[in-house]
């Protein structure tokens, strides 16, 4: 037998309201988070794109990469 058989019916509704406030605020707590994580990943994606944009211009400002060329025809 469990404590919930014994206790009154107003005893037990407060504690399943109880138990549901909390886990109202969980879930908002969970909700916060998971929000915070996604702006996190999506300003991390735009920097990922704004890096990978430097590298591809500098990459052409440098030109191409001289171990790329053939060897002299000597070797």
């Amino acid at each position: 037998m469990t404590n919930d058989n014994i206790r009154p019916d107003g005893a037990r509704l407060d504690a399943l309201e109880t138990r549901i406030a909390y886990q109202d605020e969980i879930i908002e707590d969970l909700n916060r988070a998971v929000t915070a994580q996604w702006m996190e990943i999506d300003r991390l994606k735009r920097e990922l794109e704004r890096l990978a944009d430097r590298l591809a211009t500098a990459e052409q400002e440098i030109g191409p990469d001289p171990a790329d060329e053939p060897p002299p025809p000597h070797y």
